[in-house]
Formats: C-alpha cells, structure tokens, sequence
C-alpha cells in the first residue's frame, strides 16, 4: 500500500476519534411527529398538482414515510458494507489499514442503530426491515472480488448516492425539518464523509491500473449500478403512499416516477458524483426513474 494512501487512513482514523455514538448524541425526547423530516422539494410528488392539493397533515406524513424508507434502505446498504469490510480484516497489511476498518465498521453499525432507534421512537417502520432490496446491486455488492475496480466503484456508488439526500436535508433543512432529523442527517454525513473520501482514494488508486478497454466494459454495469441504487433511494415503494393515507399506492408511485421535478431533483444531487465518474472515463447516463 502506497504511503499516501497510509497517510489518509492514518488521518480519517484520527478525525473518528473520539467516537461519537448518535445513540447518545440525539436528542430522542425532543423528536416531534407534527414536523416533516424532508424539505418539501425532496419529496417524491412535489411539483405535482395532486400533491399541492394535498392536506398538509398527509404531506407532512408522506415526507416521514420517505425519509423511514431512505433509512431502511440505509440499513440493507450499510449491512453490506459492513459484511465486506469485517471480511477484510484479515487481509489488510497495516495497522492503520485495520484501524481504519474497524472505525469504519463501528460507525455504520451507530447509523443502523440510529435508524432503528429513530423507527422505534416514532412508532413509523415499513414491512419487513429488508424490503425491495436491488438484485444485482445487492449480488455485486456481496460478491465482487475486495479491491478490485468493480468493488471500489460499487462502493463509492453506493456511499455517495443517498449521502447526496443527506446533504440536502443538511443545507436546505434547517428550520424546514424536525431537528432530530436534521441533527440524524448532520452526524450521518459527517462520518460518510471520511467513508467517501476513502472509497474514492481507492479508486483512484486502482483506475490507474485500468485500461479504456475496461472502463468501457464497466461502464454497463456502472450505468446499472446509478439506476439501481437511485431508485432504491430516490423512487418510494407504494406502501409508502398508502401508509401516508395515499391509495392506491402503485398509482402515486408511478406519478412519482414521471414527476419531471423528482428527476430534476435526482440530477441536482447526484451531478456531483456522475462528473466524477465521467471525468475518469465512464460513459454514464443521467439517472431517471
């Protein structure tokens, strides 16, 4: 392992410690059922007509189911994570390798335990904690060979597409959102930060040993890698409108997947990651759902 790569996981260690346990930091009392926890333009209908004329009760309702399917989302992604890098473990060839590893581990553990702990408080959870899971997502991300090409941009996907949705509630929620939610979304970002900034030291570090042959050859399974996880964390499944007391379900989902202001909004937030991808010769699309 190059020293500069020894270098950042020497100082992302160090930026962990201490640790900060979002079970212990959030003010769990203070959490209010009458506030939305997203910012109405995250919101899958907004921009609709239908949705405008929606009582604010129901809207406000709506954005709590969204925001608890993103989480629970976030629970089958971060189980991933830590799955592979408890994996890992025996192979790293440092110290600070492992150091960073196990910060790493420990912290999306906190975010899964933040999640549940936010579903348990509020009384608001979907069916079944592992629902809608993406096939070949979920396959490439349990199974694709550890440091390889495929692995770090499956990782470095996966990272940065619902922390694009985090970063919104930050910036654009503040006094918008329930403040627990806005601190959840605050902590969340703060210590995917340092994930990111790893995934992406990575893969850089393997792309140059990658041809254009298989960036070309990658580039399909890329594309299906964005479609997949954006819908996963972009696109509510339909008992999410039917529990906010919207039915039938399947028919809100799919104005929400023809809503021109939620793929506007998609493309706002991932921009950002899919100039990185582009600008390391990946052909990818535009996400739409």
């Amino acid at each position: 392992m190059a020293h500069a790569e020894l270098s950042l996981l020497e100082q992302l260690s160090t930026n962990s410690s201490p640790y900060s346990d979002p079970l212990t930091r959030l003010d769990w009392e203070g959490l209010d059922l009458t506030r939305p926890w997203l910012p109405e333009e995250a919101v899958s209908l907004f921009g609709l007509p239908e949705y405008t004329a929606l009582p604010e009760a129901i809207r406000t309702r709506l954005s709590q189911y969204e925001f608890t399917g993103f989480i629970q989302a976030g629970i089958w992604l971060e189980a991933i994570f830590i799955e592979r890098l408890s994996k890992n473990l025996k192979h790293t060839q440092s110290t600070q390798e492992l150091a960073y590893y196990l910060h790493e581990i420990r912290e999306e553990s906190g975010h899964s335990l933040m999640f549940l702990k936010l579903m348990e408080n509020s009384g608001l959870r979907l069916p079944g904690i592992w629902r809608n899971r993406p096939f070949i997502a979920d396959f490439l991300g349990r199974h694709t060979p550890l440091n390889t090409t495929l692995f770090w941009l499956a990782v470095t996907i996966g990272e940065e597409v619902p922390d694009r949705l985090n970063r919104y509630v930050r910036t654009q929620g503040h006094d918008k959102v329930e403040g627990v939610i806005h601190q959840m979304c605050t902590l969340h970002i703060i210590d995917e930060a340092r994930h990111i900034a790893h995934a992406r030291s990575a893969l850089e570090a393997s792309l140059a040993h990658c041809g254009k042959l298989e960036r070309k050859l990658l580039t399909p399974i890329v594309n299906l890698l964005i479609r997949q996880f954006v819908r996963t964390f972009y696109l509510p499944g339909a008992d999410v409108y039917e529990l906010a007391g919207l039915n039938p379900g399947k028919q809100w989902r799919e104005m929400a997947r023809k809503n021109p202001a939620r793929n506007e909004f998609i493309l706002k937030c991932l921009n950002p990651t899919l100039h990185m991808l582009r600008s390391h010769g990946f052909a990818v699309a535009d996400p739409v759902l």
